[in-house]
């Protein structure tokens, strides 16, 4: 009997033994830990929406939210590398908003000056300049850390205090606004999304990648002989993953622009209103097509390249990836480098949502960005973490904000709530690591 067919009977045995929910995991290799967060996702939305008077599961509430949701969780996948490694980042909240002066302060008050307003570089200078300054700052950050042996605690609780006082040093505490026309596509709202007809071709080809990777792991698994997946369980995961593409658009697509733009551009485009009024679908926000992108890069990086495995490695046991002949400290240091170049990001889409950089913007960001990596399933302990339940993280923290808002819940109360969600997050995560070991 081949090796392969003697694990297959052994898997059978084995799986005669689980029960009907057990063994339709095992089957599809759903994580439940991803299953539990994405059910506690629709707990969270099902009850806010009742306690809202059926405001919550509306197009024009999920729309705001997923690009609200945008910044935090571009900075969550970063956040996710540096606690892999055993470290953390509380600056990312000043860094965002101190890049986030730097890019209002060029595009509004440098740039105009020299190439002169509306000139469609000024953006692109701006976006690239904000980079530069959020990698600078990571790499600074990073250096302390790594090459110093500073602890990462102290040099970000540093950074924290910092780069919250440079940014109002830049201006002196003046808000700089507005911003260039074109950066402020980042920040959705009408013109800043991409409308019903783009947003469906997008979710089709999502729905043509989601099958394509499928098929393309299933071959892979063949060519390797390794255990495969049933072809119902192949079948399952693609048919969930694009209704969930496709539902996300169809809520996108539901979403119309308010009447006072629509009356504004059909008259700028001599279009006539007819009695019901015209509908002009927002469709998929730029922010969030963003986040979405970063999403994917970073998990090719965590899962698909050398850096992604040295820093798994790195963090899952320091010593051993030393002896391996990583270079730890230099692993280390471009974490940080990328830390800062997502900052950077997530600023762009704060600064060109509010129109405006202000001094308070990115206040309580890191508490966001940490909570939700934790939520998503990073470990403190270091050596886990995903990039999308770190996603999915930053949407269960800006639900939860988002639904206490409709509620009428104070500031202050919002914060506790959020506080506890988070002590329960870490408190969750040591029980299921102590099931697990």
């Amino acid at each position: 009997m081949a090796m392969s067919e003697a694990t297959a009977n052994t898997d059978k045995a084995r799986a005669s033994d689980l029960g009907p929910v057990e063994r339709f995991i095992k089957a599809t290799e759903l994580d439940t830990r991803m299953l539990g967060m994405i059910g506690a996702l629709l707990l969270i939305w099902i009850a806010f929406h009742i306690f809202s008077g059926g405001l919550f599961l509306t197009p024009r509430n999920l729309w705001n939210l997923s690009v609200q949701s945008a910044s935090v969780a571009v900075m969550a996948t970063g956040m996710v590398l540096v606690i892999v490694t055993r470290n953390i980042d509380l600056s990312v909240g000043s860094i965002l908003g101190f890049v986030g002066m730097i890019m209002a302060v060029i595009q509004a008050e440098i740039l105009p000056g020299m190439l002169g307003f509306g000139n469609p570089m000024i953006w692109v200078i701006a976006l690239a300049a904000g980079i530069l300054v959020g990698a600078a700052i990571g790499a600074l950050h990073g250096f302390i850390i790594a090459y110093m042996g500073v602890p990462a605690f102290i040099v970000t609780l540093g950074g924290l205090l910092v780069w919250r006082g440079a940014a109002w040093w830049v201006t002196s505490g003046r808000t700089v606004a507005p911003m260039d026309a074109n950066f402020r596509l980042f920040g959705g709202g009408p013109n800043g999304a991409i409308g019903a007809t783009w947003s469906w071709i997008i979710g089709l080809i999502a729905c043509v990648a989601i099958i394509a990777i499928i098929a393309m792991g299933r071959r892979q698994r063949q060519r390797f002989d390794f255990p495969q997946r049933p072809i119902w369980a192949e079948a399952f995961l693609a048919t969930v993953g694009c209704a969930v593409v496709l539902g996300a658009v169809w809520v996108a697509n539901s979403y119309p622009w308010p009447v006072g733009i629509v009356r504004r551009y059909a008259e700028a485009n001599s279009i006539a209103i007819p009695d019901g009024g015209l509908f002009i679908a927002h469709g998929i926000a730029i922010p969030v097509l963003v986040a979405i992108v970063v999403g994917i890069v970073m998990t090719f990086i965590a899962t698909r390249t050398t850096f992604g495995r040295y820093v798994f490695a790195l963090g899952g046991n320091p010593e051993a990836a030393e002896l391996a002949g990583i270079k730890t400290r230099w692993v280390t240091m471009k974490i940080f480098i990328l830390m800062g170049v997502l900052c950077a990001i997530a600023a762009a889409i704060s600064t060109a949502r509010l129109n405006a950089a202000t001094n308070a913007q990115g206040t309580l960001d890191e508490l966001l960005t940490i909570a939700a990596a934790v939520i998503g399933g990073t470990s403190l302990a270091g050596g886990v973490g995903t990039i999308a339940g770190a996603m999915i993280g930053a949407v269960v923290m800006q639900s939860l904000q988002s639904g206490m808002v409709l509620m009428g819940l104070d500031t202050p109360l919002q914060n506790i709530v959020v506080g506890i969600v988070l002590v329960i997050a870490v408190w969750l995560d040591s029980l299921y690591r102590r099931g697990k070991a």
